[in-house]
């Protein structure tokens, strides 16, 4: 059998598929919903686990969301499937808003402000993010190769980006995952109670075919 052999997308599709996946986010949207509806665990439980994981989405961890809301969510005994499943708040769409609101809120919180200097840093947060990557590689082949270290990039990210960061997303993370619970928690009641219902009913059903 010959097998014909699959293409590479292109580098514009692959970042147009990272932003919106095939079947569209509404399509991921029904699929996290469906999977939530149908834990085995309390409303509660479950609750807690979406508060841990949109919780987290307000940190700069990326890269490290599904540890930070597992542990978050082991703390609080909140469901870790759910906790995982919550950290899909954050996203390609929801990523700049939440970076911006908490990059803002850190600063005023700290009484700085996040320093713009055309030409020299580039244009905003996000290349302080890629150069900042960019400085550690450097660095860690700098120390495999015996060469003299540059930390700067690194450090205008942690003084401007990554520290107000996750200073000003507390309050934005909180107040948002808050409100995730307390609809999460009517939800899951709701509908697990009408699960049971159908579950009975078809039991019921059952039993008097049987006789």
């Amino acid at each position: 059998m010959v097998f014909k052999r699959r293409e590479r997308p292109a580098v514009l599709d692959r970042i147009y598929r990272a932003i919106w996946p095939k079947g569209g986010w509404t399509r991921a949207f029904h699929y996290v919903r469906h999977r939530l509806r149908r834990l085995p665990d309390t409303p509660e439980r479950i609750a807690r686990g979406i508060w841990a994981g949109v919780f987290v989405t307000f940190t700069p961890f990326y890269g490290m969301h599904f540890i930070c809301a597992a542990l978050i969510a082991r703390v609080m005994s909140g469901n870790l499937l759910a906790a995982l499943l919550g950290t899909f708040f954050g996203n390609p769409l929801t990523y700049i808003p939440i970076g911006v609101v908490s990059l803002k809120t850190g600063h005023l919180l700290l009484g700085t402000e996040f320093v713009h200097e055309p030409g020299v840093r580039g244009p905003g947060f996000i290349e302080k993010f890629v150069w900042a990557a960019d400085d550690l590689q450097e660095n860690m082949m700098a120390l495999l190769m015996g060469r003299e270290m540059d930390w700067s990039s690194l450090a205008i990210f942690f003084d401007e980006v990554f520290f107000p960061y996750m200073v000003g997303g507390i309050i934005p993370g909180v107040f948002v995952a808050t409100i995730a619970y307390f609809l999460t928690v009517p939800i899951i009641h709701a509908y697990q109670k009408r699960r049971k219902g159908l579950f009975k009913a078809r039991a019921a059903l059952r039993r008097k075919d049987k006789n």
